[in-house]
């Protein structure tokens, strides 16, 4: 009943930048977290940055900024610096409310991004 679409990933050099673009819809009454998380190949899949939470990974604390449209039930991740150990598949979550109410916590399908010269 949600859909998680996200967007933006891509080849990037070292020291380039990407922005990431997730976008939530359905039959949401509410939502009260969008956040990003990635998996590397051979690694389990960690928190990136949390909107809801406003908490980053130590990894890209400087680097990587989220925000969030509440409007449109939207949430970005601006890459700056980006460095081959980056590189991964970005996924979005979100959370919160359905109508009824009742809790939901979703995932997009995921996007990859690589950083390599």
């Amino acid at each position: 009943q949600v859909q998680v679409v996200e967007s933006g990933g891509g080849l990037v050099q070292p020291g380039g930048s990407l922005r990431l673009s997730c976008a939530a819809s359905g039959n949401i009454l509410s939502i009260y977290d969008m956040g990003w998380y990635r998996q590397a190949p051979g690694k389990q899949r960690e928190l990136v940055a949390s909107s809801g939470r406003k908490i980053y990974a130590e990894s890209v604390k400087g680097r990587f900024t989220i925000s969030r449209d509440n409007a449109n039930n939207t949430v970005y991740l601006q890459m700056n610096s980006l460095t081959p150990e980056d590189t991964a598949v970005y996924y979005c979550n979100v959370g919160g409310l359905l109508r009824g109410p009742r809790p939901f916590t979703s995932w997009g399908q995921g996007t990859q991004v690589t950083v390599s010269s």
